[in-house]
């Protein structure tokens, strides 16, 4: 990125962004959380062969786009504190590297034979929590700098100690640890990776951001139709590219993050293109509709741009409303929460283990007919988990890579 780009990176962070990471993810957590047996259809995801799009549907699309948008103001952000650029480039490799092998790791966890492993699921799970907190956490810059390296070291002892202890299968067939898909961090490294390093090498050059977009969704809609089958053998580390479905969504909130960037002096400028961004990708993904489904699973062009448009439109509202009308009720706990993504996503999960594992009483409300409870339920258990994330981050307790 030469100094002409530079000079163009945003200098102010959107307030808008955090919030709707933080709404993303308090959905992400509601989704997550429902009983999926008692819940209204339109809550649920959609199979993969049903054309359709339930709120679940969205929020994952939802925090790509989010990420996206996150990465100018990343780059400003590394500048300013003097970052070289082969500082940057080694930061952009690393967080992604961590977040596939975390994605992985997490995938796999399901596979585990309690037997052949010596430890249940959960128990596995837990621990692989611990490591990863211990060695991604944000630890405060001080006179205990040396205490906080030992625990990264025994983080990552550990780390490697559950890689060698991890058996699933049979005693007769014992298998490792496999990448039958990338996890739902794995994508999101996969699809930050992508669109950081066409950053890193176009800056602010609308003509090659809006050049890249139209060949990820080139490439989505080839890999659908079986134009890329002939490539498989050589794509299996790569084919979140390939598929190009991730680096679409994910490109479509860096033009928007550029977008917020160049024009945030004028509101008004600024309000229109997003609503124009928001109607085209709607219509254009209507338009493919024709020959792709509505389908998460099967990632169609037509549904990525649909929750493309869905998401540029909810980020233009919460825009004006945040950063233009200065509307602010209720938003503190979106916005530190968005600020503290990863720790707010993964925090939960150890309630989940301890819950499961003991056999706790905790998530009553998932043995009901009742599905007002059903839906409250889930709804408290997700606003509680953005509280609990700010409480861990008070706590010096915040995953950051």
């Amino acid at each position: 990125m030469d100094a002409t780009h530079q000079q163009n990176l945003p200098k102010l962070r959107v307030r808008s962004i955090d919030i709707m990471r933080g709404l993303t993810l308090f959905l992400m957590l509601f989704v997550n959380d429902l009983y999926v047996d008692n819940a209204p259809v339109w809550l649920l995801h959609t199979e993969a062969n049903v054309d359709g799009l339930g709120l679940s549907d969205w929020v994952f699309p939802g925090f790509l786009f989010i990420v996206g948008i996150s990465i100018p103001y990343a780059f400003a952000g590394r500048i300013k504190k003097g970052d070289s650029r082969n500082s940057i480039l080694s930061h952009i490799l690393l967080r992604a590297f961590s977040l596939l092998v975390i994605g992985v790791l997490v995938v796999n966890a399901s596979r585990i034979n309690p037997e052949l492993t010596g430890m249940t699921s959960y128990q596995w799970r837990f621990l692989l929590y611990i490591c990863i907190f211990l060695i991604w956490n944000n630890y405060p810059a001080g006179k205990y700098n040396w205490i906080f390296k030992l625990l990264k070291g025994v983080g990552l002892l550990g780390l490697i100690s559950l890689g060698y202890l991890f058996t699933a299968g049979s005693a007769a067939d014992p298998q490792w640890l496999v990448r039958s898909w990338w996890g739902i961090l794995g994508l999101i490294g996969g699809g930050y990776l992508i669109c950081a390093l066409a950053f890193f090498v176009i800056g602010n050059i609308w003509f090659g951001l809006i050049g890249i977009w139209c060949c990820f969704l080139i490439l989505n809609c080839c890999s659908l139709l079986g134009y890329l089958d002939v490539l498989a053998p050589y794509t299996y580390y790569i084919d979140i590219l390939i598929q190009g479905n991730v680096p679409l969504i994910v490109t479509t909130g860096l033009l928007v993050g550029v977008l917020v960037s160049s024009y945030a002096s004028q509101p008004k400028k600024l309000l229109l293109y997003l609503v124009c961004f928001s109607l085209f990708s709607l219509l254009l993904g209507l338009m493919l509709r024709n020959w792709f489904i509505f389908s998460k699973i099967l990632a169609t062009p037509s549904w990525g741009l649909f929750c493309n448009g869905i998401s540029i439109g909810l980020f233009a509202l919460i825009y004006y409303l945040i950063d233009v009308l200065k509307i602010s009720f209720f938003t503190s706990v979106f916005e530190k929460a968005g600020r503290n993504a990863l720790t707010t996503y993964l925090a939960p999960d150890f309630i989940y283990f301890i819950v499961w594992g003991f056999g706790l009483p905790l998530f009553f409300y998932k043995q009901t007919d009742a599905m007002w409870l059903v839906l409250v339920g889930s709804f408290i258990w997700a606003y509680g988990m953005l509280w609990f994330s700010i409480l861990l981050n008070k706590l010096y307790i915040q995953l950051k890579l």
